[in-house]
Order: C-alpha cells, then structure tokens, then sequence
C-alpha cells in the first residue's frame, strides 16, 4: 500500500497525502452482499439533535462483512480486493467451495487467487482463520473474539494489530501496540495476519470538502465559546482557555474515563500505557 502525493497546483492540493488504492482490484462490489444504510444526520427518534457536527456525506451502502468465518473445514479463493467506504481497511471477497460468496477483512499481503482457511486443521497462514488454542504464540493476529462465537470485535482497523504472547490454563495472553496486555479464552477465533492498508494514519485530507464527503461538519473549538458554552471559553481575544477540557467538564489529557469496577477489568493483565 502506497500513499500518492500531487503537485502544488492549487491550495488544496499542496499537502493532500492520499492512499494510491493501487492494492484494490476492481471498483463494482459485489450486490447480492449490499444493504441499505441511512443517515441520521446526528438526529434521534424525534428529530431532535442529540449528536452536533454529523450530516451530509457521500450516499453509501453497507457491505456484509464476515467477521466470524465460520464456516470451517472448507476453502475459499479470494476474488477480489475492495475499497469499502464504512471502514478505513480494505475488504476482500471470498468464493467458498460450496459457490457461496463472502466479504472478509483484507490482511496485508492477501492476493487474489489465494486459498484460506477457517476453523481447526488450519495452517497458520495469512488470511487463515484458527482458534487461539491453535496459533504459533509470537504470530500476528486481526479480527479477535471476545467471546467463542460472538465474531471479530479486536483489531478491526486499518493496519491493526495483536500478538500472542503465551498460554495459560484456558487463557490465552495477547499483548497489544498501545501496551495491554489481557487473557481471551483460547476458544475464541483470530485471523493471521495484521489488517491492510497501514498508511492510512498518514494521510492529509488538505480539504475541509473530503471531511464533508465523510459526513463530518465543521466543529468549533470550545475555546471560541462563551462561558456559558463551555468550560474554556470566554476572556478577551485569545487570552481564554485553560485546562483541556470536554463540553461537559471532563478533562480532555490523561483523564480515565474507564469504569473501575467494570467485570472486564479481571482479564486486564496490564494496562495500556499514558
């Protein structure tokens, strides 16, 4: 994957930094795994606004992503590598024996024609869906349960990541990039491989047009408010401020928001770092 800059033609274009999208294969996805998906353009049941700076963006359709692969013991070709606009990963389409097709997260490095896997037997391949009991520990995993059955909830985005680490007992101990490390049980399924299109953190949209293709409006700054807006607002010119904090009141750097008594505090082996 590749980022693809353009010459300084105009003001917009100067610090653009895009995905070269030279990984997709082909630009039709597949039908028969499209769904509607409406916009609610922040607002709830009512019609009331309870989500600011949401609305607009590209008319979009939802595809049906497999995130629990299970159908075992039985190979599938990749046919394609797709862009899918619902997430920052690639999606690949699958063509099981059987004749069924299939959209899965794309690992980095999957082509098409490839064979994968799901399911116990399975060699721990690139693209290959086992259970954790199975897999090599220092190997690379996507798409992690959190509990057997549920589906891929860990590692979803572009470029990210787990590392098993060990086994223990029932357990099994993934160590993460943010520095957490936590126990999942080792029925639980994982992917080989880390998730494509890992450049995506360095793109520069350069625009404020590619954020409302997105859906985003503009957001203002708390610290142009007034004070009965927002806590940093207020003060003559530039002189307000303060500490960073949320609309709210919640402190915006190194404050944590987690619950302390949440039950899955006990799988937490060792907290990501500050």
């Amino acid at each position: 994957m590749a980022l693809r800059k353009f010459k300084p033609t105009t003001s917009s274009q100067r610090f653009k930094l895009i995905s070269a999208f030279d990984d997709i294969t082909t630009d039709k996805p597949e039908r028969s795994l499209l769904e509607p998906l409406k916009k609610s353009g922040g607002r709830n049941n009512q019609g009331r606004m309870t989500m600011r700076y949401i609305g607009g963006g590209h008319k979009q359709k939802y595809r049906v992503i497999d995130f629990k692969r299970d159908k075992e013991g039985m190979a599938a070709e990749v046919l394609t590598v797709e862009y899918d606009p619902n997430r920052s990963a690639r999606i690949a389409l699958v063509l099981y024996s059987d004749g069924e097709k299939r959209y899965i997260l794309a690992p980095n490095g999957i082509k098409v024609g490839q064979t994968i896997m799901s399911g116990f037997g399975a060699s721990p391949d690139i693209g290959n869906s086992l259970y954790l009991s199975e897999i090599p520990f220092g190997t690379l995993i996507h798409n992690i349960e959190l509990r057997p059955g549920q589906g891929g909830k860990i590692a979803r985005s572009a470029g990210s990541y787990a590392q098993l680490m060990s086994r223990d007992g029932k357990y099994a101990i993934l160590k993460f990039p943010s520095g957490e490390t936590r126990m999942i049980l080792q029925t639980c399924k994982a992917t080989i491989g880390t998730i494509s299109n890992q450049d995506h953190n360095q793109e520069i949209s350069a625009k404020a047009g590619r954020s409302r293709w997105l859906g985003r409006r503009p957001r203002t700054r708390g610290v142009v408010m007034n004070p009965v807006d927002h806590p940093m607002g207020g003060g003559e010119g530039k002189a307000s401020g303060g500490i960073p904090r949320s609309r709210k009141g919640l402190p915006a750097k190194g404050y944590k928001t987690r619950y302390k008594k949440k039950a899955s505090n006990k799988y937490i082996i060792e907290r990501r770092k500050k």
